[in-house]
């Protein structure tokens, strides 16, 4: 081989070199590129998809503010409404605070029945009750069974009681005593933001309804079968005889959710809490706003894997 072809030689590999290399970089860049195209389209998606979530929202205020009893009026009740905006089919549902129970005002019974109706023992509901009221009332005086400063200290716990209103349910989990698998029972239950005594039969869920003191699992799906009915023919909820003593009426504070889905798939849930208090710069107080990421509701299981709770007096 001659000093002139070892030369040519040397060139051409050092070409393919070049081109492998161009090659790479290029491969490189488009990659590049089409990763950021795709973070951008999935941007503006889910960017969309939140606006029209929250318009969801939005036409869930002016539907409360209604007072024409239209059938197509949307109901409190946590009926699932079927909308469409700019073309995206909207999932939208209110449902009142007073179908909640108020741990801030709630009685002392309702408060047991409640954690009763999960299969909690008589000694553990009367501890995390006491502690709870203890937690919510402005003395430093500990109940019989309840936990004040010294006993959160005791625990080696770096805080003490607010001796203060709860100001969010999850303030609740601070609470002496109550556990992560009792909070994510009860959180669906409960509210900061009714300010009843007691709860609606109309709209309660049949957990909250078994929190009733006296109630039985027949007692309140019967009543649950004959609301159905009355709501479904455009009639008012029945009475609940056993809720009479603990029932409350509508109040203006309302949770809504409201889920958009567009066609690439994309989902945005927004769930706000809507306080219907007009003032002389808007209609609507939002106490809470967030992403909402909540599954749809499963059967739940007693705390003590018991199915269905004993009548309670």
């Amino acid at each position: 081989m001659t000093k002139r072809s070892r030369q040519r030689g040397i060139a051409l590999v050092l070409v393919m070199w070049a081109a492998v290399l161009l090659a790479v970089v290029l491969s490189s860049f488009i990659l590049e590129r089409r990763t950021e195209t795709l973070v951008m389209r999935n941007s503006l998606s889910m960017a969309r998809a939140e606006a029209i979530a929250d318009a969801g929202v939005q036409r869930a205020v002016w539907e409360m503010y209604r007072t024409d009893n239209a059938q197509d009026a949307w109901k409190r009740d946590g009926t699932m409404q079927h909308w469409s905006f700019d073309g995206v089919p909207v999932d939208v549902e209110i449902r009142d605070e007073s179908a909640k129970i108020d741990i801030n005002t709630a009685s002392d019974a309702l408060l047991r029945g409640m954690f009763q109706s999960i299969g909690m023992s008589d000694d553990e509901t009367a501890h995390i009750v006491d502690a709870i009221l203890d937690w919510r009332d402005a003395d430093s005086f500990k109940r019989p069974n309840g936990a004040e400063e010294p006993e959160y200290r005791a625990a080696g716990l770096p805080y003490k009681p607010a001796n203060a209103p709860f100001q969010a349910i999850e303030e609740l989990q601070l609470v002496l005593g109550m556990r992560p698998d009792i909070y994510r029972r009860i959180a669906p239950m409960i509210t900061v933001f009714s300010r009843q005594p007691g709860v609606n039969p109309g709209l309660a869920s049949r957990d909250v309804l078994l929190s009733i003191p006296g109630t039985t699992g027949d007692m309140v799906d019967q009543y649950i079968a004959l609301r159905d009915a009355a709501l479904a023919q455009g009639q008012p909820a029945p009475v609940f005889p056993q809720a009479s003593m603990y029932s409350s009426g509508y109040t203006m504070v309302a949770t809504v959710r409201s889920q958009a889905r567009l066609e690439d798939g994309t989902v945005f849930a927004r769930e706000a809490v809507a306080l219907l208090r007009p003032t002389a710069k808007s209609v609507v107080t939002f106490v809470a706003w967030r992403e909402s990421t909540a599954a749809p509701p499963e059967p739940q299981q007693s705390i003590a894997g018991s199915a269905q709770p004993a009548p309670r007096s």
